[in-house]
């Protein structure tokens, strides 16, 4: 038993599902990976050639070519839609419940009552022709996301300086109490005033409004954020379960922010370069243990519809995989993977709905091995399970024979 490890490179997807034609046509002819290329003609990533990226795609593009001794496969998407949150819980081993998917307007007056209840003061901002959002406390507003898919997500966002997080957590799950979609985003960071966050105020086919966190300020200084669910069990999840049989677990990036274990290592963070030297340094000092990373600058990249941003972070990430490899023992496994697309070359600015890459790395691996399609992401974390030897998660099924073949 030695180290199982998750490289998360977010959104970073391998084509369009079946599906997408009926239930996201936005994103009919999406493929992440392959549009990445093409629209930077000198891009070449070594190690995730070797790794088995374009055996998962299917096909050569520009500089980059078939590995000819990878463990690759590719899995679709069981959750709805294409949500790094939802995402990342399917890969610990959930398949979350159907949400439901509305406007925050559509529910507003809701949640209003309950916070009142709760003790909060609470108005109402917006013309009157228009969506509202909350402001609470006149330190808080309550909106919808507008930098996912839109009905999806609604956004706590706070000012740091004016109000502690622990204050505004709280505000966030008495939000949740009441509200049906996939995820409540409790946020805030300092050096920002209610004011800031009103500026950043939008609306969105006059149905959605909420805050434009970038523009904000929010993430710029002492950033801090929890993701709050709708029917996620944390203790069915593969992390939990291998804390529980006294297995070391450490999360890096935002899945720090997504996965709840209690009493996991958590090093939250964006910067790609400083994740993956933290990933190095806790890889040295553990030689047993669960660790997942997400790099999140590639999704930020697919957001800003900046392939040659994307490219660049890619690269980067390629470099530091190179420099992860020797470090392994004979026993570890390595998994780089996706949790969605986002494509930006489609036109549009939010996740894409696509297959996403799975690449395994064992010491050892002289042929080319296509482990198939899974039906579910969850077959990672159930991998992970087995490989520890804990009980399996709530949906999954372990590739563990697969690798060992």
């Amino acid at each position: 038993m030695g180290r199982f490890i998750i490289v998360v490179l977010d959104s970073f997807g391998i084509g369009a599902m079946r599906d997408v034609p009926e239930v996201r046509p936005a994103d009919c002819f999406s493929n992440t990976a392959k549009h990445i290329l093409e629209a930077v003609p000198n891009a070449y990533w070594p190690t995730l050639e070797r790794l088995g990226l374009m055996n998962a795609l299917g096909e050569e593009v520009g500089r980059m070519h078939f590995s000819k001794q990878a463990r690759f496969g590719k899995a679709n998407l069981a959750h709805i839609g294409a949500d790094s949150f939802l995402g990342h819980q399917e890969i610990m081993g959930t398949e979350p419940k159907p949400p439901v998917n509305q406007a925050f307007n559509e529910c507003i007056k809701e949640v209003a009552d309950h916070l009142s209840k709760k003790g909060h003061q609470v108005r109402f901002v917006g013309a009157d022709d228009e969506p509202k959002i909350l402001v609470v406390d006149e330190t808080v507003t309550v909106g919808d996301n507008l930098e996912t898919d839109l009905g999806q997500v609604f956004n706590v966002s706070s000012c740091l300086d004016w109000i502690d997080f622990q204050d505004v957590v709280k505000i966030g799950r008495e939000v949740r109490e009441v509200v049906k979609v996939s995820r409540v985003i409790t946020f805030g960071g300092r050096g920002i005033t209610l004011q800031n966050l009103l500026d950043a105020r939008k609306v969105k086919e006059n149905r959605f409004a909420g805050i434009d966190a970038p523009e904000s300020g929010v993430y710029d200084h002492d950033y801090h954020v929890i993701h709050l669910g709708y029917g996620i069990d944390p203790n069915v999840q593969a992390p939990t379960l291998i804390h529980q049989a006294n297995i070391p677990v450490f999360l890096l990036g935002k899945i720090a922010d997504i996965i709840q274990v209690d009493g996991s290592e958590d090093y939250p963070g964006v910067q790609s370069e400083q994740l993956f030297n933290q990933l190095e340094g806790l890889i040295e000092k553990h030689p047993t243990g669960f660790f997942a990373l997400n790099i999140q600058e590639t999704d930020l990249a697919g957001h800003a519809e900046n392939p040659a941003r994307y490219e660049e972070r890619l690269s980067v990430c390629d470099q530091k995989l190179a420099e992860l490899l020797p470090k392994l023992a004979e026993e570890d496994i390595l998994v780089v993977m996706a949790d969605h697309g986002n494509d930006p070359t489609i036109g549009h600015s939010q996740h894409t709905r696509e297959q996403v890459p799975l690449l395994f790395y064992k010491k050892g691996t002289s042929k080319v091995h296509d482990l198939g399609v899974a039906k579910s992401m969850a077959d990672i974390g159930a991998t992970a399970a087995d490989y520890f030897g804990t009980k399996p998660p709530q949906h999954g099924t372990s590739w563990l024979a697969k690798l060992k073949g």
